[in-house]
């Protein structure tokens, strides 16, 4: 199997570095960014190099690459650091916890981040390069497209359909066989009931802080 470098410096990186190794039994060789936020030759005793001199440390024959960023432009700063691996001629890996719910038919796909407690039904379709942060419920023949970033405990029921390059935030609902188009992001905690078309924002209003201070409250 082939040594792994990491796209990436951040919060991220570190976790994916952390789980790469102690769950999933790789090795990980180095961490990469572009040349123009290269700041120290090494992090987290892991040499760091260039983007733009990758191949050079690490050669596409003896490792892969798994892109470690968030959800920055919606995605797709993401998607594209996964394509110009492509054409530097990088494999690209990807991370399924082994504490997650799967079955034997799910076959994981490049730069899929799918950590702890996501349970997966069978006939789910989770597309390339989405992150499942922890906990989720990814109900049976729902589709996820690729490049999509799901943050914790969100529920999607069955025959949900999501769109790519999606962001959905925690604690989020989403109703049987409802679709939901590309470029959407669907705020923390919305409960999501019927169809949202391409670019749609869903923002919905948090909790008031209430009159009453806690010291009124005596009983509890």
């Amino acid at each position: 199997m082939k040594d792994i470098v990491i796209f990436g410096v951040g919060n991220i990186a570190e976790l994916a570095a952390f789980y790469l190794t102690r769950d999933a039994g790789r090795r990980v060789a180095g961490f990469t960014v572009d040349a123009a936020y290269l700041s120290e030759p090494s992090w987290n005793g892991y040499p760091v190099v260039a983007w733009e001199e990758v191949e050079q440390r690490f050669p596409p024959g003896s490792t892969d690459v798994f892109v470690a960023v968030s959800y920055t432009k919606l995605n797709k700063f993401r998607r594209d650091k996964v394509a110009e691996a492509r054409a530097k001629g990088y494999g690209i890996a990807s991370y399924v916890s082994s504490r997650a719910t799967i079955f034997e038919d799910f076959v994981a796909q490049p730069n899929q981040f799918i950590l702890e407690d996501n349970t997966i039904q069978p006939f789910a379709r989770i597309g390339e390069n989405v992150t499942l942060w922890s906990g989720n419920h990814i109900g049976h023949h729902s589709a996820i497209a690729e490049d999509t970033f799901i943050a914790s405990h969100v529920v999607v029921s069955g025959g949900v359909t999501i769109g790519p390059r999606c962001f959905i935030g925690v604690n989020v609902t989403i109703r049987d066989h409802v679709t939901i188009g590309a470029d959407c992001v669907i705020g923390a905690g919305s409960l999501v009931l019927s169809d949202i078309p391409d670019n749609s924002v869903l923002s919905p209003a948090s909790t008031e802080i209430s009159k009453v201070p806690s010291h009124r409250l005596r009983r509890i």
